[in-house]
């Protein structure tokens, strides 16, 4: 089991664009949710994983993720997934010796820009970049379950 400590920001400017080591190209879905816990399938260019994590609390949960056959990956999100699939191009920006990840969402998120890191314990001193803006860290309409749900709803 991993402790996952993470922290989330809008990104205020696109100076980031000049400044990622790498990027990949990555394809989730999300396979169970209920009360915080959720079960996804992602998919990167040459692999795919199973994880499981636990609800949030602060800027922790526990994360159990796996490695799975490419082919399993890609049937559980075609056939398991439904509308809860997205896809997104992961940038990876190094600031002050932190990675942060820069994720810019495709198809039914187009448009959404977040920035992630992952610290080593939540009391950690972050400098942040400056392109990174408002911190939603525990926002649920920052959650990709409910973004997701806000873009599918009807329009009146």
């Amino acid at each position: 089991m991993l402790i996952e400590i993470e922290r989330k920001f809008l990104v205020a400017e696109p100076a980031w664009q000049n400044l990622y080591t790498s990027r990949e190209r990555l394809r989730d879905g999300l396979i169970a949710a209920t009360e915080g816990l959720k079960v996804r399938v992602r998919l990167y260019e040459n692999r795919a994983t199973l994880a499981v994590k636990t609800k949030q609390v602060g800027f922790t949960r526990a994360e159990y993720e796996y490695e799975i056959p490419m082919d399993e990956g890609e049937q559980l999100l075609a056939l398991h997934c439904g509308n809860s699939k997205l896809v997104k191009t992961r940038y990876y920006v190094p600031y002050r010796g932190f990675t942060w990840e820069v994720d810019v969402y495709e198809e039914i998120l187009s448009g959404v820009i977040l920035a992630e890191v992952e610290l080593s314990r939540a009391d950690v001193d972050l400098p942040l970049p400056p392109w990174i803006g408002r911190e939603v860290t525990g926002e649920p309409e920052y959650k990709k379950i409910n973004m997701l749900k806000a873009r599918l709803a009807p329009t009146a």
